[in-house]
């Protein structure tokens, strides 16, 4: 039998300790080189104001690029404007499209979409939400909400997933009041109660290829109430938030940063996220102080 000296003991007793930490350096960077994903490229409905610009600003900051889409060039161009000014070398494309038109998205998914281009698609385009008791407001009210928030989002889920990329995600804006309804509010909390029930059902349907979340967001300043008067806008705002254990409203970035995280979690699909500054375990304000909530 042959003998192995000291000399020879050590020389392998180094060889394996270099293998071992080859091996152990090899598995960390790969690791890491996983974690390390590209910032999403991400298309945004409703991406010239509000949460969608919000969540158009946060992809940009991190490096992607957005393709944002709305009815109205003018808001488009301003919102492109602003994300460039804020983001320097953001790479910012605007689109001008009628979403609730199906024929038009079709179209334009075929004949403007590149096939593997976008990694991410946003959905936060609501239109004008009728306030008021079901049995004063006109049915066409009702209808006109669900086909700019319900029937809009649809068209677009099922027209531009299919030109994501694989591990792509899908992100849709509902709202918290379809489980915590606030008065004079049905046709937007039954609009909101579809989305969560659509989200729910493309994340069966289009995983493993796709995750589809959706972000229900409570009361958030943004331009929505711009039509009120300042003073009636203020009290609102003060009211609600002293309502909210977190004693504040949501701003445009709280959304768009959540957003964001849905789009870029690899292990939520289906999720439906409050991020709601606690509306959802909150006391409600007194209607008598609420301007929005009188009822006379």
């Amino acid at each position: 039998m042959s003998r192995i000296s000291f000399k020879h003991t050590t020389l392998l007793r180094l060889l394996l300790l270099h293998l071992l930490q080859a091996i152990a350096s090899s598995s960390h960077e790969s690791v890491a080189s996983s974690s390390r994903r590209a910032p999403p490229n991400v298309i945004v409905v409703g991406g010239s104001s509000g949460m969608g610009k919000a969540a158009a600003l946060c992809t940009v900051e991190k490096g992607g690029k957005c393709l944002l889409i709305s009815r109205s060039k003018e808001k488009l161009l301003t919102a492109q404007q602003y994300l460039v000014e804020q983001v320097e070398g953001a790479d910012v494309d605007i689109a001008i499209l009628d979403m609730t038109d199906e024929e038009a998205v079709e179209r334009f998914a075929k004949e403007d979409l590149n096939d593997n281009e976008w990694d991410g698609l946003v959905i936060s385009a609501a239109g004008k939400a009728p306030h008021g008791p079901m049995m004063k407001l006109a049915t066409s009210e009702s209808r006109s909400m669900m086909e700019s928030k319900f029937w809009g989002a649809y068209n677009c889920a099922k027209y531009f997933a299919p030109k994501l990329t694989h591990g792509g995600c899908v992100v849709l804006v509902a709202g918290i009041l379809n489980r915590r309804p606030g008065l004079n509010c049905v046709p937007l909390a039954i609009a909101n109660g579809a989305l969560e029930a659509l989200t729910k059902s493309l994340a069966l349907e289009w995983g493993p290829r796709l995750r589809v979340n959706c972000l229900s967001p409570g009361f958030c300043d943004t331009e929505r109430f711009d039509h009120l008067t300042a003073e009636r806008k203020q009290k609102m705002l003060a009211n609600t938030a002293a309502s909210l254990p977190l004693q504040r409203v949501g701003e445009p970035k709280d959304m768009g940063e959540a957003i964001y995280y849905l789009l870029t979690a690899p292990f939520a699909t289906g999720v439906i996220l409050d991020v709601d500054g606690g509306h959802g375990i909150r006391q409600y304000a007194s209607m008598t102080n609420d301007p929005m909530r009188k009822t006379s």
